[in-house]
């Protein structure tokens, strides 16, 4: 069986990353990253999400980017509530973390070599995202091209490491029924921004809105908890 690294999170995306690795036959090795994000709750679904869907082994590591701030997620700035969808694709909105899918691939990349991995996957989007410029197919195969240049088990041939972004082009809705039809729950799964503390989505964010308008086209009730 072939060795991966999945960037788990423990929101929507994360969640059917790691079930369609699976699915492909891939020893799913779980990585989530406790970067300092006020939404920290997540790790905690991580960790379930790792379980229930048959992750070889399950990772939480701590980088903190609360040290360097620039984000509504890591610092003092207000999460944006109820904007508008036609608002979300334009523009980087103030919830983007500075070079956060750089770090988390880097760190992925590194516990890769050391599991003996050669196929990272996360859960980046194209069609439902944010405005994040590290959710771009661009930066995908730029990361790719670094990851067998800046690698010992690269520079030696060992094998080629490779990036999947499997849910890159779906709408928000088509990685719900994927997921759906792979076996996930999605009410283990967090993706707000700021949850409250018994870990309810706030339903106003842009991740909040992005999944409920998700599952609303797919024809399903989100099963996670709101305030």
């Amino acid at each position: 069986m072939k060795r991966s690294v999945v960037l788990l999170s423990g929101g929507l995306d994360s969640a059917t990353t790691l079930a369609v690795a699976r699915a492909e036959g891939y020893e799913a090795h779980g990585l989530s990253v406790d970067y300092g994000q006020r939404h920290r709750r997540e790790l905690e679904c991580a960790r379930v999400v790792a379980t229930n869907l048959g992750a070889a082994t399950h990772r939480i590591v701590s980088v903190d980017l609360r040290a360097i701030g620039g984000s509504a997620l890591t610092g003092p700035l207000q999460v944006p509530k109820d904007r508008a969808y036609e608002d979300m694709a334009r523009g980087i909105p103030i919830t983007y973390v500075p070079a956060r899918n750089t770090i988390l691939l880097g760190v992925a990349l590194g516990y890769a070599e050391v599991v003996g991995a050669f196929d990272l996957f996360m859960g980046a989007n194209f069609v439902d995202y944010s405005g994040y410029p590290d959710c771009r197919p661009e930066f995908l195969a730029q990361f790719e091209r670094l990851a067998n240049l800046a690698t010992k088990a690269g520079v030696e041939g060992k094998g080629a490491f490779r990036v999947h972004a499997p849910l890159l082009q779906l709408s928000k809705a088509d990685i719900i029924r994927k997921g759906m039809e792979l076996g996930v729950d999605y009410g283990l799964t967090l993706s707000c921004y700021e949850p409250d503390e018994q870990g309810r989505a706030c339903g106003r964010c842009d991740s909040c809105r992005l999944r409920l308008k998700g599952f609303q086209e797919a024809g399903l009730k989100d099963p996670a908890r709101y305030q």
